[in-house]
């Protein structure tokens, strides 16, 4: 698991930093886009809405956030599903800050390592979006545990919710291995630098280890849908060039644009893809 300390380098940068390039509601992981027109605002809240089918959101169900962000799931739990409670968790102290400050009704949000949550009343429906990226280290890959850190995953996300609730997971995952040493490289240096402590995990994994927890009822794919989020972000980031050079210096502008212009090249190689799970929780006997 991403300590937090891993977590805040990912994550810490900058409130205002991140509100430079996401959309207005801090989406950071893969919107839906439809059409050529789209717009990254619409196309973020299409993502919720379909995630938020996937794990049966509306008026009077309980929903958890595993990895809350900074609460962009959560308001549109509240304002576009009606949730009566909705409850984040998070390992970084500035997304927690800048999600409690929206002070939804109903929410709830704590600064919380997954391994120490507990509920005393379980959910109705849980989700989580771009959070099992950080369950897992490398090296815990490289020697095989993390089949069982995952399965561990599964059972916790079973035991804080009830008979018949359902989980919109959304991951990366990784996919071809580059044979190339200069994109290896690349990715090699986004893991170390942007998000050291974390590894995705191949679809074959969440297939080894969900169950006997959830069935996976529903998969959809979105390699593509996440290239393009990834460039309207670059996009969107080389035009606060100056901004964010002048306030948190050259070297964070340099980074961030290698690492949204890496995330671009994975997507497009296949390297990496994005996957969007409709998971049903099984009655254990």
């Amino acid at each position: 698991m991403s300590t937090q300390a891993d977590i805040e380098v990912s994550y810490d940068v900058g409130n205002e930093f991140f509100a430079l390039w996401l959309d207005e509601q801090r989406n950071y992981s893969c919107a839906l886009w439809q059409g050529a027109d789209d717009d990254l605002e619409a196309a973020q809240r299409r993502k919720l809405a379909y995630l938020s089918d996937l794990a049966g959101t509306g008026p009077q169900t309980r929903v958890l956030d595993i990895g809350c962000g900074w609460g962009a799931n959560m308001h549109f739990q509240v304002e576009q599903r009606g949730v009566s409670r909705v409850c984040g968790i998070t390992l970084s102290p500035s997304q927690l800050q800048f999600t409690l400050a929206r002070e939804l009704p109903g929410a709830t949000a704590e600064l919380r390592d997954y391994r120490d949550y507990r509920t005393d009343e379980p959910f109705d429906a849980l989700i989580s979006i771009g959070m099992l990226e950080h369950v897992v280290r490398p090296d815990q890959v490289w020697s095989g545990e993390h089949l069982a850190v995952y399965a561990d995953f599964f059972r916790r996300a079973h035991s804080w919710s009830r008979p018949g609730a359902r989980f919109g997971l959304q991951v990366i995952l990784r996919d071809r291995i580059p044979r190339d040493r200069e994109d290896l490289a690349r990715l090699q240096w986004v893991t170390n630098s942007i998000f050291p402590g974390g590894m995705s995990p191949r679809l074959e994994d969440i297939y080894a280890t969900a169950e006997p927890y959830w069935e996976i009822v529903s998969l959809r794919t979105r390699r593509d849908h996440y290239r393009r989020t990834c460039a309207e972000w670059l996009r969107r980031l080389r035009g606060h060039e100056d901004t964010i050079r002048q306030r948190w210096g050259d070297q964070v502008y340099l980074d961030y644009e290698r690492y949204l212009s890496i995330c671009v090249l994975a997507f497009e190689r296949r390297y990496q893809s994005l996957a969007q799970f409709g998971l049903r929780r099984r009655d254990l006997p």
